[in-house]
Protein backbone atom coordinates (compact mmCIF):
# COMPACT_ATOMS: atom_id res chain seq x y z
CA UNK A 1 0.00 0.00 0.00
CA UNK A 2 1.23 3.42 -1.09
CA UNK A 3 1.76 5.21 2.33
CA UNK A 4 2.06 8.91 0.94
CA UNK A 5 -1.94 8.94 -0.06
CA UNK A 6 -3.05 12.34 -0.38
CA UNK A 7 -6.20 13.35 1.92
CA UNK A 8 -8.11 16.36 2.72
CA UNK A 9 -9.16 16.78 6.36
CA UNK A 10 -10.09 19.98 8.64
CA UNK A 11 -9.35 22.05 5.97
CA UNK A 12 -5.69 20.58 5.40
CA UNK A 13 -4.11 18.60 2.91
CA UNK A 14 -1.79 16.22 4.03
CA UNK A 15 0.59 13.63 2.68
CA UNK A 16 1.20 11.26 5.28
CA UNK A 17 1.01 12.57 8.40
CA UNK A 18 3.45 15.48 7.47
CA UNK A 19 1.67 18.88 8.22
CA UNK A 20 2.39 21.53 5.55
CA UNK A 21 0.30 24.29 7.15
CA UNK A 22 0.95 25.57 10.87
CA UNK A 23 -2.91 25.59 11.05
CA UNK A 24 -2.79 22.12 11.37
CA UNK A 25 -1.72 22.57 14.42
CA UNK A 26 -4.44 24.61 15.61
CA UNK A 27 -6.97 22.48 14.29
CA UNK A 28 -5.50 19.44 15.71
CA UNK A 29 -5.69 20.74 19.14
CA UNK A 30 -8.88 22.30 19.09
CA UNK A 31 -10.31 19.15 18.00
CA UNK A 32 -8.44 17.23 21.17
CA UNK A 33 -8.79 19.80 23.69
CA UNK A 34 -11.30 22.41 22.19
CA UNK A 35 -12.47 23.55 25.90
CA UNK A 36 -8.84 23.49 27.60
CA UNK A 37 -7.41 27.54 27.81
CA UNK A 38 -5.04 27.58 25.16
CA UNK A 39 -4.25 31.18 25.93
CA UNK A 40 -4.40 33.69 28.72
CA UNK A 41 -3.31 37.15 30.01
CA UNK A 42 -4.92 39.19 32.94
CA UNK A 43 -7.95 39.75 31.68
CA UNK A 44 -9.03 37.20 29.23
CA UNK A 45 -8.38 33.69 28.62
CA UNK A 46 -9.37 31.88 24.95
CA UNK A 47 -10.28 28.20 24.37
CA UNK A 48 -8.52 26.81 21.75
CA UNK A 49 -11.88 25.94 20.26
CA UNK A 50 -12.25 30.09 20.82
CA UNK A 51 -9.00 30.68 19.55
CA UNK A 52 -9.78 28.77 15.94
CA UNK A 53 -13.18 30.23 15.61
CA UNK A 54 -11.66 33.76 15.94
CA UNK A 55 -9.13 32.64 13.90
CA UNK A 56 -11.40 31.45 10.93
CA UNK A 57 -13.07 34.55 11.48
CA UNK A 58 -10.15 36.99 10.98
CA UNK A 59 -9.52 35.28 8.32
CA UNK A 60 -12.46 35.49 6.61
CA UNK A 61 -12.91 39.20 7.29
CA UNK A 62 -9.27 39.73 5.51
CA UNK A 63 -9.90 37.44 2.76
CA UNK A 64 -12.38 39.77 1.37
CA UNK A 65 -10.06 42.47 0.42
CA UNK A 66 -6.48 40.59 0.98
CA UNK A 67 -5.08 38.38 -1.75
CA UNK A 68 -3.38 35.52 -0.64
CA UNK A 69 0.65 36.09 -0.07
CA UNK A 70 0.73 39.22 0.91
CA UNK A 71 1.69 40.45 4.44
CA UNK A 72 -0.09 41.60 7.10
CA UNK A 73 0.54 44.04 9.70
CA UNK A 74 -0.41 42.85 13.32
CA UNK A 75 -0.66 45.79 15.54
CA UNK A 76 -1.53 45.20 19.23
CA UNK A 77 -1.05 44.79 22.17
CA UNK A 78 0.83 41.26 23.64
CA UNK A 79 -2.14 39.55 25.12
CA UNK A 80 -4.32 36.30 24.46
CA UNK A 81 -6.48 37.80 21.64
CA UNK A 82 -3.01 38.51 19.29
CA UNK A 83 -2.10 34.76 18.60
CA UNK A 84 -6.01 33.94 16.72
CA UNK A 85 -5.35 37.63 14.73
CA UNK A 86 -2.05 36.47 13.75
CA UNK A 87 -3.88 32.42 12.55
CA UNK A 88 -6.61 34.76 11.00
CA UNK A 89 -3.71 36.11 8.55
CA UNK A 90 -2.46 32.72 7.66
CA UNK A 91 -6.40 31.16 7.32
CA UNK A 92 -6.18 34.60 4.25
CA UNK A 93 -3.01 32.70 2.79
CA UNK A 94 -1.49 35.90 3.75
CA UNK A 95 1.89 36.07 6.73
CA UNK A 96 1.72 38.07 9.30
CA UNK A 97 4.27 40.53 10.61
CA UNK A 98 3.46 41.32 14.47
CA UNK A 99 4.36 45.38 15.18
CA UNK A 100 5.10 45.91 19.06
CA UNK A 101 2.71 48.54 20.46
CA UNK A 102 6.00 49.70 22.71
CA UNK A 103 8.09 50.55 19.11
CA UNK A 104 8.65 54.11 18.23
CA UNK A 105 7.04 55.53 15.55
CA UNK A 106 9.95 56.09 13.36
CA UNK A 107 10.94 52.17 13.82
CA UNK A 108 7.20 51.63 12.72
CA UNK A 109 7.07 53.73 9.79
CA UNK A 110 10.05 51.84 8.44
CA UNK A 111 8.60 48.58 9.26
CA UNK A 112 4.99 49.52 6.93
CA UNK A 113 7.39 51.02 4.31
CA UNK A 114 9.17 47.89 3.86
CA UNK A 115 6.93 45.73 4.03
CA UNK A 116 3.85 47.88 2.09
CA UNK A 117 0.88 45.45 3.56
CA UNK A 118 -2.36 46.01 2.33
CA UNK A 119 -4.05 45.90 5.97
CA UNK A 120 -3.38 46.43 9.16
CA UNK A 121 -5.12 44.38 11.92
CA UNK A 122 -5.01 46.92 15.26
CA UNK A 123 -7.09 46.79 18.44
CA UNK A 124 -9.02 49.61 20.10
CA UNK A 125 -6.23 50.75 22.68
CA UNK A 126 -3.75 51.53 19.69
CA UNK A 127 -5.92 52.70 16.66
CA UNK A 128 -5.35 56.43 17.53
CA UNK A 129 -1.34 55.38 17.14
CA UNK A 130 -2.50 53.53 13.32
CA UNK A 131 -4.22 56.58 12.26
CA UNK A 132 -1.04 58.78 12.73
CA UNK A 133 1.44 55.96 11.19
CA UNK A 134 2.34 56.53 7.50
CA UNK A 135 0.05 53.64 6.40
CA UNK A 136 -1.88 53.79 2.92
CA UNK A 137 -3.44 50.11 3.06
CA UNK A 138 -6.61 49.58 4.79
CA UNK A 139 -7.12 49.30 9.01
CA UNK A 140 -8.93 46.29 10.16
CA UNK A 141 -10.28 46.51 13.67
CA UNK A 142 -9.43 42.98 15.33
CA UNK A 143 -12.62 43.32 17.37
CA UNK A 144 -14.94 43.78 14.32
CA UNK A 145 -12.77 41.12 12.35
CA UNK A 146 -13.36 38.44 15.34
CA UNK A 147 -17.03 39.42 15.03
CA UNK A 148 -17.16 38.53 11.02
CA UNK A 149 -19.10 35.72 9.64
CA UNK A 150 -17.10 32.71 8.81
CA UNK A 151 -16.50 31.92 5.40
CA UNK A 152 -15.61 27.86 5.17
CA UNK A 153 -16.27 27.76 1.31
CA UNK A 154 -13.64 30.73 0.81
CA UNK A 155 -11.14 29.58 3.71
CA UNK A 156 -11.25 26.37 1.90
CA UNK A 157 -10.05 27.48 -1.91
CA UNK A 158 -7.38 29.97 0.35
CA UNK A 159 -5.93 26.46 1.83
CA UNK A 160 -6.63 24.32 -1.03
CA UNK A 161 -3.67 26.02 -2.98
CA UNK A 162 -1.01 26.69 -0.29
CA UNK A 163 2.57 25.04 0.09
CA UNK A 164 4.79 24.25 3.00
CA UNK A 165 7.42 26.88 1.47
CA UNK A 166 4.79 29.86 1.60
CA UNK A 167 6.11 32.43 4.10
CA UNK A 168 4.24 31.96 7.77
CA UNK A 169 5.48 35.14 9.33
CA UNK A 170 8.26 38.40 9.18
CA UNK A 171 10.00 39.48 12.43
CA UNK A 172 12.46 42.43 11.86
CA UNK A 173 15.75 42.86 13.43
CA UNK A 174 18.15 45.32 13.28
CA UNK A 175 20.24 46.19 9.90
CA UNK A 176 23.45 47.75 9.54
CA UNK A 177 22.06 50.62 7.44
CA UNK A 178 19.80 51.82 9.98
CA UNK A 179 16.39 49.99 8.61
CA UNK A 180 15.10 46.86 9.91
CA UNK A 181 15.51 43.42 8.18
CA UNK A 182 12.32 41.38 7.97
CA UNK A 183 13.03 38.18 8.52
CA UNK A 184 11.31 35.83 6.41
CA UNK A 185 10.02 32.46 7.94
CA UNK A 186 8.12 29.53 6.25
CA UNK A 187 5.74 26.94 7.54
CA UNK A 188 7.88 24.24 6.20
CA UNK A 189 10.55 25.64 8.84
CA UNK A 190 8.48 25.97 11.64
CA UNK A 191 6.80 22.57 11.14
CA UNK A 192 10.05 21.14 11.30
CA UNK A 193 11.56 23.00 14.06
CA UNK A 194 8.53 23.05 16.53
CA UNK A 195 8.41 19.28 16.12
CA UNK A 196 11.58 18.24 17.16
CA UNK A 197 11.67 21.05 19.59
CA UNK A 198 9.16 20.14 21.41
CA UNK A 199 9.92 16.40 21.32
CA UNK A 200 13.91 16.61 22.34
CA UNK A 201 12.34 18.66 25.71
CA UNK A 202 9.27 16.86 26.68
CA UNK A 203 6.91 19.32 25.87
CA UNK A 204 3.42 18.02 26.55
CA UNK A 205 -0.07 18.62 27.05
CA UNK A 206 0.66 18.85 30.42
CA UNK A 207 2.67 21.83 30.11
CA UNK A 208 1.74 25.47 31.17
CA UNK A 209 4.39 27.74 29.28
CA UNK A 210 5.39 31.09 30.71
CA UNK A 211 5.32 33.83 28.30
CA UNK A 212 8.07 36.74 28.20
CA UNK A 213 9.24 37.79 25.21
CA UNK A 214 7.49 40.14 22.95
CA UNK A 215 5.96 38.21 19.80
CA UNK A 216 7.81 40.55 17.78
CA UNK A 217 10.76 38.85 19.34
CA UNK A 218 11.36 35.11 17.37
CA UNK A 219 11.77 33.78 21.46
CA UNK A 220 7.90 34.26 21.52
CA UNK A 221 7.68 31.77 18.29
CA UNK A 222 8.90 28.71 20.39
CA UNK A 223 6.10 29.64 23.01
CA UNK A 224 3.45 30.20 20.40
CA UNK A 225 3.89 27.08 17.94
CA UNK A 226 4.94 24.35 21.09
CA UNK A 227 1.58 25.67 22.61
CA UNK A 228 -0.33 25.06 19.87
CA UNK A 229 1.21 21.87 18.37
CA UNK A 230 1.31 20.02 22.10
CA UNK A 231 -2.06 21.16 22.86
CA UNK A 232 -0.47 23.20 25.99
CA UNK A 233 -1.36 26.23 27.70
CA UNK A 234 0.57 29.59 27.22
CA UNK A 235 0.22 32.31 30.36
CA UNK A 236 1.47 35.77 28.83
CA UNK A 237 3.30 37.31 31.91
CA UNK A 238 2.33 41.01 32.39
CA UNK A 239 6.00 42.66 31.32
CA UNK A 240 6.15 45.16 34.67
CA UNK A 241 6.38 41.81 36.85
CA UNK A 242 9.81 40.84 35.93
CA UNK A 243 11.24 44.22 37.79
CA UNK A 244 8.99 42.78 40.11
CA UNK A 245 10.55 39.61 41.70
CA UNK A 246 8.03 38.82 44.36
CA UNK A 247 4.85 39.00 41.58
CA UNK A 248 7.03 37.38 39.34
CA UNK A 249 7.24 34.03 41.53
CA UNK A 250 3.78 34.14 42.49
CA UNK A 251 2.44 34.53 39.26
CA UNK A 252 4.45 31.49 37.97
CA UNK A 253 3.00 29.72 41.37
CA UNK A 254 -0.40 30.76 40.85
CA UNK A 255 -0.43 29.67 37.43
CA UNK A 256 1.25 26.53 37.71
CA UNK A 257 4.12 27.02 35.07
CA UNK A 258 5.77 24.39 34.24
CA UNK A 259 7.65 25.50 31.36
CA UNK A 260 9.63 29.25 30.70
CA UNK A 261 11.92 29.78 27.48
CA UNK A 262 13.01 33.13 28.31
CA UNK A 263 15.74 35.91 27.20
CA UNK A 264 19.13 35.42 29.22
CA UNK A 265 18.60 38.76 30.80
CA UNK A 266 15.00 37.93 31.83
CA UNK A 267 16.61 35.11 33.81
CA UNK A 268 19.31 37.30 34.96
CA UNK A 269 17.32 39.85 36.21
CA UNK A 270 15.14 37.68 38.37
CA UNK A 271 18.71 35.79 40.25
CA UNK A 272 19.81 39.61 40.90
CA UNK A 273 16.93 40.87 42.25
CA UNK A 274 17.10 37.44 45.13
CA UNK A 275 13.78 36.61 43.54
CA UNK A 276 14.19 33.37 45.21
CA UNK A 277 14.67 34.34 48.71
CA UNK A 278 10.48 35.64 47.98
CA UNK A 279 9.44 32.35 46.82
CA UNK A 280 10.32 29.09 44.57
CA UNK A 281 7.89 28.65 41.81
CA UNK A 282 6.17 25.41 42.58
CA UNK A 283 5.53 23.40 39.55
CA UNK A 284 8.41 24.74 37.09
CA UNK A 285 10.05 21.72 35.76
CA UNK A 286 12.06 23.26 32.12
CA UNK A 287 13.72 26.15 31.98
CA UNK A 288 15.50 27.51 28.74
CA UNK A 289 17.26 30.19 27.65
CA UNK A 290 18.72 32.36 24.54
CA UNK A 291 20.15 35.83 23.07
CA UNK A 292 22.57 36.02 24.98
CA UNK A 293 25.20 34.80 26.58
CA UNK A 294 24.44 32.81 30.40
CA UNK A 295 26.22 34.12 33.23
CA UNK A 296 27.12 31.14 35.28
CA UNK A 297 26.95 32.65 38.81
CA UNK A 298 23.03 33.13 37.78
CA UNK A 299 22.41 29.92 36.08
CA UNK A 300 23.64 28.69 39.59
CA UNK A 301 21.45 30.63 41.28
CA UNK A 302 18.63 29.02 39.53
CA UNK A 303 19.47 25.58 39.54
CA UNK A 304 20.24 25.56 43.37
CA UNK A 305 16.63 26.45 43.69
CA UNK A 306 15.54 24.39 41.28
CA UNK A 307 17.51 21.10 41.21
CA UNK A 308 15.18 18.89 39.42
CA UNK A 309 14.56 20.98 36.73
CA UNK A 310 15.70 20.74 32.88
CA UNK A 311 18.03 23.55 31.62
CA UNK A 312 18.86 24.13 28.54
CA UNK A 313 21.07 27.27 26.30
CA UNK A 314 19.61 27.51 23.41
CA UNK A 315 21.74 29.15 20.65
CA UNK A 316 20.57 30.54 17.01
CA UNK A 317 19.45 33.71 15.32
CA UNK A 318 16.30 34.59 14.31
CA UNK A 319 17.10 33.44 10.74
CA UNK A 320 17.56 29.70 11.04
CA UNK A 321 13.81 29.70 13.02
CA UNK A 322 14.65 30.54 16.78
CA UNK A 323 17.58 28.42 17.30
CA UNK A 324 19.72 25.66 15.66
CA UNK A 325 21.79 24.31 18.22
CA UNK A 326 21.05 23.28 22.20
CA UNK A 327 22.92 22.27 25.22
CA UNK A 328 21.08 20.65 28.15
CA UNK A 329 22.91 21.34 31.21
CA UNK A 330 23.88 18.02 33.15
CA UNK A 331 21.84 18.16 37.00
CA UNK A 332 25.26 17.70 39.21
CA UNK A 333 27.54 19.42 36.78
CA UNK A 334 29.40 22.01 38.35
CA UNK A 335 30.06 24.88 36.35
CA UNK A 336 32.61 27.81 35.66
CA UNK A 337 33.90 29.26 32.43
CA UNK A 338 31.28 29.69 29.40
CA UNK A 339 28.08 27.38 28.57
CA UNK A 340 28.81 25.36 25.62
CA UNK A 341 25.93 26.02 22.93
CA UNK A 342 26.03 22.15 22.22
CA UNK A 343 24.63 20.23 19.25
CA UNK A 344 22.94 21.46 16.47
CA UNK A 345 19.06 19.72 16.14
CA UNK A 346 18.28 17.46 13.75
CA UNK A 347 17.83 18.20 10.26
CA UNK A 348 20.36 20.82 10.99
CA UNK A 349 24.19 21.34 9.79
CA UNK A 350 26.54 23.25 11.59
CA UNK A 351 29.91 24.65 9.51
CA UNK A 352 32.26 27.32 11.58
CA UNK A 353 34.78 28.21 8.77
CA UNK A 354 37.85 30.52 8.56
CA UNK A 355 38.33 33.41 6.49
CA UNK A 356 38.97 31.17 3.72
CA UNK A 357 36.00 29.25 4.07
CA UNK A 358 37.92 26.41 4.84
CA UNK A 359 36.46 24.40 8.63
CA UNK A 360 38.80 25.22 11.21
CA UNK A 361 40.91 22.85 13.14
CA UNK A 362 40.06 22.00 16.67
CA UNK A 363 40.24 24.38 18.95
CA UNK A 364 40.46 27.02 16.63
CA UNK A 365 37.80 30.17 16.22
CA UNK A 366 35.63 30.55 12.68
CA UNK A 367 32.43 31.93 12.11
CA UNK A 368 29.65 29.63 12.50
CA UNK A 369 27.44 28.94 9.73
CA UNK A 370 23.96 27.07 9.17
CA UNK A 371 22.56 25.00 6.48
CA UNK A 372 18.88 23.22 6.54
CA UNK A 373 15.29 23.53 6.46
CA UNK A 374 15.52 26.18 9.20
CA UNK A 375 16.78 28.53 7.10
CA UNK A 376 14.51 31.68 6.57
CA UNK A 377 13.59 32.39 2.60
CA UNK A 378 15.45 35.66 2.90
CA UNK A 379 14.65 39.48 3.81
CA UNK A 380 11.50 40.80 2.60
CA UNK A 381 12.24 43.26 -0.08
CA UNK A 382 15.82 43.38 0.67
CA UNK A 383 17.40 41.33 -2.11
CA UNK A 384 20.93 42.54 -1.22
CA UNK A 385 20.77 42.03 2.05
CA UNK A 386 19.73 38.44 1.49
CA UNK A 387 22.36 37.97 -0.95
CA UNK A 388 25.05 38.48 1.42
CA UNK A 389 23.75 36.53 4.14
CA UNK A 390 22.12 34.08 2.69
CA UNK A 391 25.20 32.14 0.30
CA UNK A 392 26.16 28.89 -1.48
CA UNK A 393 27.85 26.56 0.28
CA UNK A 394 31.32 27.17 -0.57
CA UNK A 395 32.23 23.49 0.52
CA UNK A 396 29.63 22.32 -2.24
CA UNK A 397 30.39 23.29 -5.57
CA UNK A 398 28.28 20.57 -7.49
CA UNK A 399 24.47 22.08 -6.83
CA UNK A 400 22.85 24.72 -5.03
CA UNK A 401 22.68 24.64 -1.32
CA UNK A 402 21.74 27.62 0.91
CA UNK A 403 23.89 28.00 3.98
CA UNK A 404 23.52 31.37 6.38
CA UNK A 405 26.27 33.03 7.58
CA UNK A 406 25.55 34.12 11.16
CA UNK A 407 28.50 36.87 12.19
CA UNK A 408 28.68 34.66 14.92
CA UNK A 409 32.15 33.35 15.97
CA UNK A 410 33.09 29.54 17.52
CA UNK A 411 34.84 27.04 18.51
CA UNK A 412 34.72 23.27 19.13
CA UNK A 413 35.97 22.08 22.46
CA UNK A 414 37.29 18.74 23.70
CA UNK A 415 34.07 16.74 23.55
CA UNK A 416 33.18 18.48 20.27
CA UNK A 417 30.63 20.96 21.34
CA UNK A 418 30.17 24.08 20.48
CA UNK A 419 31.41 27.50 22.09
CA UNK A 420 29.80 30.44 21.01
CA UNK A 421 32.88 33.12 21.45
CA UNK A 422 30.84 36.47 20.50
CA UNK A 423 29.99 38.18 17.33
CA UNK A 424 32.81 38.73 15.07
CA UNK A 425 31.54 42.78 14.80
CA UNK A 426 32.43 42.84 18.90
CA UNK A 427 36.03 41.39 17.85
CA UNK A 428 38.10 44.23 17.97
CA UNK A 429 41.98 45.56 17.19
CA UNK A 430 43.68 47.11 20.54
CA UNK A 431 47.50 47.43 21.37
CA UNK A 432 48.48 45.09 18.51
CA UNK A 433 45.88 42.51 19.91
CA UNK A 434 42.55 40.53 18.11
CA UNK A 435 40.49 40.87 21.49
CA UNK A 436 36.88 39.16 21.82
CA UNK A 437 34.75 41.72 23.60
CA UNK A 438 32.44 39.30 24.72
CA UNK A 439 35.51 37.25 26.47
CA UNK A 440 35.85 40.45 28.82
CA UNK A 441 32.04 40.72 29.73
CA UNK A 442 32.14 36.93 30.55
CA UNK A 443 35.25 37.38 33.24
CA UNK A 444 32.93 41.14 34.84
CA UNK A 445 29.51 38.98 34.72
CA UNK A 446 31.50 36.32 36.73
CA UNK A 447 32.23 38.43 39.51
CA UNK A 448 30.57 38.18 42.76
CA UNK A 449 28.11 41.41 42.80
CA UNK A 450 27.93 42.14 39.08
CA UNK A 451 24.87 42.19 38.01
CA UNK A 452 24.94 42.72 34.27
CA UNK A 453 27.95 44.26 32.03
CA UNK A 454 28.62 45.11 28.45
CA UNK A 455 32.01 45.99 26.97
CA UNK A 456 32.15 48.88 23.86
CA UNK A 457 35.47 50.19 21.97
CA UNK A 458 36.25 53.62 21.05
CA UNK A 459 38.31 53.49 17.89
CA UNK A 460 39.51 57.04 18.20
CA UNK A 461 40.69 57.70 21.78
CA UNK A 462 41.45 53.16 21.36
CA UNK A 463 39.73 52.36 25.07
CA UNK A 464 38.05 50.01 26.04
CA UNK A 465 34.31 51.04 27.86
CA UNK A 466 33.01 48.34 30.50
CA UNK A 467 29.93 49.58 31.62
CA UNK A 468 28.15 47.74 34.65
CA UNK A 469 25.40 47.24 36.89
CA UNK A 470 26.73 45.64 39.75
CA UNK A 471 26.35 45.72 44.14
CA UNK A 472 28.87 47.41 46.41
CA UNK A 473 31.74 47.13 43.69
CA UNK A 474 34.19 50.19 42.90
CA UNK A 475 36.60 50.32 39.86
CA UNK A 476 39.50 49.71 41.52
CA UNK A 477 37.80 46.45 42.75
CA UNK A 478 36.49 45.15 39.22
CA UNK A 479 40.11 45.94 37.80
CA UNK A 480 41.94 43.80 40.53
CA UNK A 481 39.90 41.35 40.05
CA UNK A 482 40.20 41.22 36.54
CA UNK A 483 43.43 41.52 36.81
CA UNK A 484 43.57 37.80 37.97
CA UNK A 485 41.93 36.51 34.74
CA UNK A 486 42.61 38.52 31.71
CA UNK A 487 45.65 39.84 30.35
CA UNK A 488 46.92 43.61 30.81
CA UNK A 489 45.82 44.37 27.14
CA UNK A 490 42.15 43.51 27.76
CA UNK A 491 41.61 45.12 30.92
CA UNK A 492 38.98 47.63 30.12
CA UNK A 493 40.26 51.79 30.33
CA UNK A 494 37.10 53.03 31.26
CA UNK A 495 34.46 51.44 33.87
CA UNK A 496 31.40 53.62 34.31
CA UNK A 497 29.05 51.82 37.22
CA UNK A 498 25.27 52.09 36.06
CA UNK A 499 22.12 51.96 38.48
CA UNK A 500 20.03 50.16 35.89
CA UNK A 501 21.75 48.59 32.67
CA UNK A 502 18.98 49.37 29.78
CA UNK A 503 17.38 47.12 27.90
CA UNK A 504 15.96 46.64 24.55
CA UNK A 505 12.18 45.73 24.00
CA UNK A 506 13.26 41.93 23.67
CA UNK A 507 15.06 41.97 27.04
CA UNK A 508 18.74 41.87 25.56
CA UNK A 509 20.99 45.07 26.90
CA UNK A 510 20.83 48.42 25.17
CA UNK A 511 23.98 48.35 23.22
CA UNK A 512 23.15 50.79 20.41
CA UNK A 513 21.80 53.55 23.51
CA UNK A 514 25.14 52.87 25.92
CA UNK A 515 26.88 53.94 22.84
CA UNK A 516 24.79 57.00 22.50
CA UNK A 517 25.08 58.07 25.56
CA UNK A 518 28.41 56.94 27.06
CA UNK A 519 30.92 56.31 24.28
CA UNK A 520 32.53 58.91 22.04
CA UNK A 521 33.22 58.43 17.94
CA UNK A 522 33.41 55.25 16.08
CA UNK A 523 33.06 52.12 18.53
CA UNK A 524 32.15 48.40 18.36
Amino acid sequence: MNRYIIRKHSFSLVIGDMPINVLEFLEHSAAVYPDKPAFADEHNSYTFAQTLHIAKAVGSRLARTVQPGNPVAVFMERCALAPACFWGAVYAGCFYVPLDAQLPEHRLNLILQTIQAPALLVDAKNAAMAQKLRFNGELVRVEEAAEAAVDERTLQIIRDSTIDTQPLYAIFTSGSTGVPKGVLISHKSVLGFIEQFTETFGISADDVIGNQAPFDFDVSVKDLYATLKCGATLCIIPRQYFSMPARLMAFLSQHRVTTIIWAVSALCVAASLKAFDVQTPLYLNKVLFSGEVMPIKHLNTWREHLPEALFVNLYGPTEITCNCSYYIVERNQPLTGSLPIGQPFRNTRILVLNKHNEPVSEGAIGELCVLGSGLALGYYNNPEQTARAFVQNPLNPHYPERMYRTGDLARYNERGELLFLGRSDYQIKHMGHRIELGEIETAVNALEGVRSCCCLYDENNQFIYLLHESEGLSEKDILLALRQTLPKYMLPQRIIALEHMPLNKNGKIDRIRLREEYVPGKSS
